[in-house]
């Protein structure tokens, strides 16, 4: 199936700031240099806030992550989980087609879909509200038929109560997700036949619908305000209520003075007045000259910048491998516009520009003293 952006796109997108304090947070699970990987996570918080993948989406994950538009526009549209056209502003309902559903009615709530939303699929409803799919197995294969609206699965569906939820969610109603025939969960259609009890009132619902519940709507678009319940790492560190002191222990009971032990150097703490540890010295004395110099802490010295590009133009520094365009921004911004300036760095000045870019450690790890100086012979 071919996938191509939609033809009518917004001009601008930004996270809301409670969701771009979720997406920084996600870049620094991953090690400098390598926060691309959060590309699924962040595109996924885009579509949750916004309902589908728009290009500025695209655009503005591709520079937070410093990667080239192309590739995270491959991953967009690989993944059809994503959807790159607008979806209902209400909801989005995904009917599974695959065999179970099939076998207990999915053509019917399809049909249901094409009665009340709209004819073809992807397409919205007269009044925005609504959109819908047929897709591949959503594995609730014992509750079938089954849908996902928002985020939350409606299991045990007839093609009535299907139509009665669209009505429901277009009231500004939220119906309770999960089994809509009075099962718990999925057990057997006549009743618990072992394990009884699991369901003895402890909670209302099974717990994924329980949390549903708890959270008190399941297709509400991600913006942020679900942070405390949702992503708790996010939370300011400052309203963590602190710790009562603790009790203070017993004293212990008085032991025999163990034999005294020569001290073992710790692995992390200098071994002599250097601040060299031990491991670090026999990996520097194995590493390549190159490593060695990314490895050893040099003295930082601010290089000559230039306030402005000299007269025929700034240089394409997006010509070195590893710059791309946020980070050519970045060096223009330091004083930095020409192949020449950066060939002519010595130690302690690629340290003082290394401590102002947001990814250390690139400019040696990429080679870009060497890359400059031959750009700069070729002119």
């Amino acid at each position: 199936m071919l996938r191509r952006l939609y033809h009518d796109q917004p001009a601008t997108f930004a996270f809301t700031p409670d969701n771009q304090k979720w997406a920084e947070a996600q870049t620094k699970k991953f090690p400098e240099g390598r926060q691309a990987s959060a590309v699924i996570p962040l595109l996924w918080r885009a579509q949750e806030q916004e309902g589908w993948l728009t290009r500025p989406a695209i655009e503005y994950i591709a520079e937070m992550l410093d990667m080239a538009y192309i590739r995270v526009l491959e991953v967009a549209s690989f993944y059809f989980m994503f959807q790159l056209q607008p979806v209902g502003s209400i909801a989005h309902i995904q009917v599974c087609g695959t065999l179970s559903c099939m076998i207990c009615g999915a053509e019917d709530l399809i049909g249901v879909c094409k009665d009340k939303i709209a004819d073809k699929a992807h397409t919205l409803s007269a009044d925005g509200k609504f959109s819908w799919e047929e897709v591949e197995c959503l594995g609730s294969c014992a509750n079938a038929p089954m849908a996902q609206i928002g985020k939350d699965y409606y299991e045990d569906l007839t093609a009535a109560r299907l139509s009665e939820i669209i009505d429901e969610l277009a009231a500004g109603q939220v119906p309770v997700p999960g089994p809509q025939n009075g099962r718990f969960a999925a057990e057997p259609l006549k009743g618990l036949t072992s394990l009884r009890g699991y369901d003895s009132g402890k909670t209302k619902y099974n717990a994924s619908v329980q949390a549903a519940v708890d959270i008190g709507d399941t297709v509400k678009r991600i913006d942020g305000t679900e942070v405390p319940l949702l992503t708790p790492w996010v939370k300011d560190e400052k309203a963590t209520p602190a710790k009562a002191p603790a009790k203070p222990a017993a004293p212990a009971k008085a032991e025999a003075p163990a034999k005294a032990k020569a001290p073992k150097p710790a692995a992390k703490k200098p071994v002599d007045k250097t601040g060299i540890t031990k491991q670090e010295a026999v990996a520097t004395s194995k590493a390549k000259p190159e490593v060695q110099a990314a490895t050893t802490e040099v003295a930082e010295k601010k290089p000559r910048t230039m306030s402005a590009p000299r007269k025929a133009g700034a240089d394409d520094l997006k010509l070195i491998k590893g710059v791309g365009p946020k980070l050519e921004g970045v060096l223009n911004e330091l004083g930095f516009w020409h192949f020449d300036q950066i060939s002519k760095w010595t130690d302690s000045e690629i340290a003082w520009v290394d401590n102002r870019l947001k990814f250390k450690g690139r400019i040696v790890r990429d080679g870009w003293i060497a890359q400059a100086t031959e750009l700069a012979a070729k002119g």
